[in-house]
Parts: structure tokens; sequence; C-alpha cells
């Protein structure tokens, strides 16, 4: 039994749960958990619930029975009244709990807020004609004379801008340190890999030179051992290697690409530069059409949303950092900050992200925009094209996020077109 209003742009719901409700959540709580008890004399799961009860405390199964009645209740509400919708996890307040009558309880929670949706035409945004730069022809070709470059071995001293190939060994305190030990390490000097003074200490050295580079940790260094830590690396050159670019012209162009001579590969070259481009300024043509309605927009945003929303940022920061084999913690050392601050300053994009978010589904109720089950085809088909797969074959390998990420893809294409039309 429930009774709702709202109170200060909060969803207030009031719930109340007999005495009988409860003992049978009690009691469901220990079907489920009676096997993880160790009662003495008895096989696990098979104590009875009074002598759990004796043994671990009357409450033990109270939580739990406590979570799944009130939960219940909740989401029944939700069920019987789509028309709310809560922005987040609801506060939880016991009014009264006594195992003769019940429990009543208080579930305060923030609820969406609505939009007062700005004019989404006479947008100023531009489409910003594509330009392929001198600078950009030249970048791509010395990526392909690096790429195709030869290393040449040095009897000379190590010089800034050599590849040195090296055996160190570092300590601190006299005491060696996890990661600071390496063979043939091919090292390029000057390119600042390593800490600040190593590398200016191992030019000049001869090959088969060994010598004791010093350097200091810097305090922000992400092992929290050795920040700020004078350290002594042995170092043993092995080889020394001139990297020797080769020259550019006809030849060059025709033994490592398809094209004949330099020009055609330039005009090739130019010609997926502007591609790119064009493609780069239609995407960030339709990121200002989208920004400039969303700031055109009106619409407060409860603090537990973007509460919620830096979190999930940084579960998913967290996710990516994982897979470079980094922890957040050790990130945030790095930087020389802490976790709150790292937080504090996610604050503006996640307002910015809840806000873009809350104006597009403004977008699409008001305009009645959907996506139908041809347009879902047409899309899966194109992709199906993309990666050289049958259709069928395409649907039968996607999973449910699959097709709901297809699905926002299609429904972001069909926003966009539409304000694209009301800015003609």
């Amino acid at each position: 039994m429930y009774t709702y209003e709202i109170k200060n742009k909060q969803g207030v719901l009031k719930v109340k749960v007999s005495a009988e409700e409860f003992e049978k959540a009690v009691q469901n709580a220990y079907e489920k958990n009676k096997g993880k008890f160790k009662v003495q004399g008895f096989r696990p799961g098979k104590a009875p619930r009074r002598v759990i009860e004796q043994t671990y405390g009357d409450t033990v199964f109270f939580d739990e029975a406590f979570e799944e009645v009130v939960s219940g209740e909740y989401s029944k509400f939700l069920e019987e009244n789509l028309q709310v919708r809560p922005a987040g996890y609801p506060n939880v307040e016991t009014n009264s709990f006594t195992l003769d009558k019940g429990i009543e309880a208080t579930l305060t929670f923030d609820l969406i807020p609505e939009v007062e949706l700005g004019s989404i035409s006479g947008l100023k945004a531009k489409l910003v004609e594509p330009k392929v730069e001198a600078k950009q022809i030249n970048d791509a070709i010395e990526g392909l004379r690096n790429s195709h470059a030869r290393f040449v071995e040095s009897d000379k001293v190590a010089e800034n801008g050599d590849f040195a190939t090296i055996d160190f060994s570092g300590s601190v305190d006299g005491v060696k340190f996890d990661g600071g030990t390496a063979s043939d390490y091919k090292l390029e000097l000057g390119s600042h890999t390593f800490i600040e003074g190593f590398e200016e200490q191992v030019v000049g050295m001869k090959v088969g030179e060994k010598k004791d580079v010093k350097v200091t940790f810097p305090q922000n260094y992400h092992v929290d051992t050795l920040k700020g830590k004078p350290a002594v690396f042995e170092v043993v050159l092995k080889k020394v290697e001139k990297k020797e670019l080769p020259e550019v012209n006809d030849k060059f162009i025709s033994d490592v690409t398809e094209f004949e001579t330099l020009e055609e590969y330039k005009k090739d070259l130019t010609s997926k530069l502007k591609d790119e481009a064009k493609k780069k300024a239609q995407i960030d043509y339709e990121a200002a059409l989208l920004e400039e309605v969303s700031e055109r927009s009106k619409v407060e945003i409860p603090a537990s949303m973007v509460e919620q929303e830096v979190h999930d940022m940084i579960h998913d920061f967290e996710h990516r950092l994982s897979h470079q084999g980094m922890k957040l913690e050790d990130y945030i050392d790095y930087l020389g900050t802490t976790l709150d601050a790292f937080k504090k300053n996610r604050e503006e994009d996640a307002r910015k992200n809840i806000k873009t978010r809350l104006v597009l589904q403004k977008i699409i109720a008001d305009n009645k925009i959907s996506v139908s089950n041809s347009e879902m085809e047409a899309k899966i088909k194109s992709y199906a094209e993309q990666y050289g797969m049958q259709v069928e074959d395409m649907k039968k390998s996607l999973s449910q996020q699959d097709y709901l990420y297809f699905q926002n893809q299609a429904m972001m294409e069909k926003i966009i077109s539409f304000i694209k039309e009301q800015n003609k």
C-alpha cells in the first residue's frame, strides 16, 4: 500500500507493509540464504531459521527482507504510474518498524526535470568548408618516409636523434625496484621517453661504455614509493643506430605504394584527406547544432543526476584505463590531484551531457520522432555491407546491446535530419 505526492520537485512515496508481508519476506530471506550460515550440529542449509537467528541475532534476515518489501512496493508503484520518471535511486527513510504492525517508510527521489525547449530553427551553426593544408600533405609523406626508414649502426658517440640500444638497472638507496631493469631496450635519444635527465646523460656515451645515470623521479610519478626519490641507473650502451630516411621521389613512391609518381600519390592523398575533412566538418557541424539547441533550452538538473553521471563517466574512464594496464588511482596520482577534485572537474561536462540527452528526448517526444522497422532493416543492412556479411547473418550475430546501439544511431540520424530541415 502506498501514497504519492510531489514536494519541491521531488517524488515522495510513502509505503506501508503489513506485519504478515514482512514475515513472509523474512522467511524468503531465510530460504534464500540458509546455506550460507554455519551452525554447529547442522549440515549447511539444514539449520532451522530460529536456530540461525539465535546464533547470529534475531535480525539477521531483516535487512534483506526490508529491501525486498520496500523495493517491491516501489517497483509496483512505478509499474502502475508510468508517468512518474525518477531521476535516480530513492532515499529511504524508515518512519516506523515493529514486528506486530509492520513497516512505514518514505522514499524520496528526484524526478526527471521538464525541459523548456528552445527554438530549433534559425540556428547559427555553419558547415565549415573543409580544407587540406600543404602541411597535412607533407606530414603524411613524412610519415611514409619514417615507416620505411633504415637504421644504420654507428661507431660514433651517441647523439640526439640516434637510437641507442641499452641495458639498464635502476636502484633507489641501493635497492633495485620493480620495472627499473631492462635488456636491449631501444631508446630514441631526445624523445623524452624516460625521466628528465636520463637521455641527456646517455648522449656522448660510446658503444660498450658503462655509466651510472643519476636522475630524480618527479613528485607526481605514478608509483608512490618512487615519487621525488633520487635514483641511479647502471646503463650499458650496446649499440648506436642512426635513422636514415629515404629520398622522396617517383622511384620511392613506386616502390612503396601502388602509384607510379609522386604527383599521383599527392593527388590521391589530397582526395582522401579532403574526404576525411568533409566527414569531420559534418560531424562538427551536427555537434554544433545540438549544442546550440541545448544552449537555447532551459532545464533544472537535480544534483543526484549530475552525481550519477559523473560516477558513470569515471567508471567508463576507469574501464578504458584498465585496457592500458593502468589503475585510476595511479592516474590520479600522476596528475597530482585527488579523486574528489577529479570528480569535481567533470561535473560541468556531466551537466552538458544530461542536458543534451534531455533536450533530445524532448525533441523526440514533441515531434513524435521514431525509428520504423524498415529503417532498422536499412541500418542493419548498411552495417552488414560494411562488414561484408549477409543481412540474416548480421541479425543473428546481434546482441540486444548491439541492436539498441543501431537503434540509437538511427534515431540520432533522424533527429539531426529533423533539425537540419528546420534550418535550410
